[in-house]
């Protein structure tokens, strides 16, 4: 009897275990009705107080943070993970290829596609399978078949995360399940969204809130885990998450006119939390930002800037002082700004008007900054657009002809 009951409680020690550690998306808490957090957050002004641990609002045009609390901490990222997986997959293997589901993919635990040893599925269904339900099965299956193994496809992860510049980053599965090892922070999952969201087929995947996919010939029904998509004004995509340990996630894409965002929140202690935080930070963004044209009032300052000043460069020892100038790329049209700073941003331009030959064509000869608030947001380098070379002995020659022929006039023709 004291066997038995021994191992009837190892039984439910392993059972516990397993949630533990494998709950990913199994969220018991339902969220019926959303409209009255975004009643509640439609006409938000001041900056919101949020639950959730860490947060980001990023602009995806400037790269600007709008609103940030703990944007650059280290956390664990649960099924966010998976923007990553996807678009590993999506840039390295053939879409229509054919998977053999493994028994280590088919027995991964927390939110499933529900693949099975054997079954036979395309990549494309699998990625629908990894972005709608949050697929942990579908997500191994990927792994395996991109990277021969979870820990190969951990390396390609990583390998993008360092091109992307994502220091505070790294991966370990393709899941998310918690992991000492699995983490990011919201700056850097925002970065990383933002890349992804520029593949297109990325974002038509985390933008569908239902579709009908193909396992073994079987038609099987999605639906997408973001409560948010279809029901909040803008929004395009793209992962929610959960874990024990990063506690309930959601990243959000929205768009609304020319005002593109991503807002992120990590660690919300409830899925009502993680919804509410992600409304209130998405209208806070929208209705307290302004889009000024940057790029416009840019053009606008240098053009007259090289009016006034282009006939008054001295290039010292050069066979000319007729230089002309271009301004670098700028890297945005668009500049959010919060309406109570709409005017407190300027347009500095500062070049260099005393020049030694020789000036080799698009060297840098000086910047326009662009500041907000006294504090630079960008810098942009001014350079010749023309070869102003150096003189030699014949040149010289040339000038002490020339005056002398100059004094000459001078005299014999007054």
């Amino acid at each position: 009897m004291k066997i038995l009951k021994s191992f009837f409680l190892c039984i439910i020690l392993i059972f516990l275990f397993e949630y533990i550690v494998f709950a990913d998306d199994i969220d018991s808490e339902e969220l019926e009705d959303i409209s009255p957090f975004i009643e509640a957050s439609s006409n938000i002004i001041t900056e919101p107080s949020i639950n959730s641990r860490a947060a980001i609002v990023y602009d995806r045009n400037s790269g600007l943070v709008l609103f940030g609390k703990n944007e650059n901490e280290k956390r664990k990222m649960a099924s966010t993970t998976k923007i990553m997986t996807a678009i590993i997959v999506i840039e390295n293997s053939n879409l229509d290829d054919i998977v053999t589901v493994s028994s280590k993919a088919a027995g991964t635990g927390g939110s499933r596609l529900g693949l099975h040893t054997n079954d036979k599925i395309t990549v494309k269904n699998l990625l629908y399978g990894l972005m709608l339900c949050s697929g942990n099965d579908a997500a191994v299956a990927l792994a395996e078949h991109v990277g021969k193994d979870i820990a190969g496809f951990a390396d390609l992860m990583n390998s993008k995360a360092k091109e992307l510049n994502l220091s505070n980053t790294h991966f370990v599965t393709p899941h998310g399940l918690d992991n000492e090892d699995h983490y990011t922070t919201a700056y850097e999952l925002a970065v990383l969204t933002n890349y992804a969201l520029k593949n297109e087929l990325f974002c038509k995947i985390v933008g569908t809130k239902t579709t009908t996919i193909s396992i073994n010939n079987y038609s099987k029904t999605l639906s997408n885990t973001n409560e948010l998509l279809g029901n909040l004004n803008g929004v395009y995509g793209v992962k929610t998450g959960f874990t024990n340990g990063a506690n309930r996630c959601l990243v959000t894409s929205v768009k609304r006119n020319d005002m593109d965002i991503i807002c992120i929140v990590l660690g919300a202690n409830t899925k009502k939390d993680r919804t509410k935080d992600s409304i209130k930070l998405i209208e806070f963004a929208f209705n307290n930002f302004e889009l000024i044209n940057i790029k416009e009032k840019i053009q606008e300052e240098f053009y007259n800037w090289k009016t006034c000043n282009i006939s008054n460069f001295i290039i010292e020892k050069g066979i000319s002082n007729n230089i002309d100038i271009y301004l670098d790329n700028i890297p945005y049209d668009f500049l959010p700004i919060n309406s109570n700073q709409i005017n407190n941003y300027s347009i500095y331009i500062y070049c260099n008007k005393n020049l030694t030959a020789p000036v080799p064509k698009d060297s840098v000869i000086g910047f326009l900054t662009v500041s907000l608030d006294n504090q630079t947001i960008f810098k942009i380098a001014i350079k010749a657009s023309n070869n102003i070379y150096k003189k030699d002995i014949n040149d010289y020659f040339k000038d002490i002809f020339t005056n002398y022929i100059f004094y000459l006039e001078s005299i014999f023709f007054q």
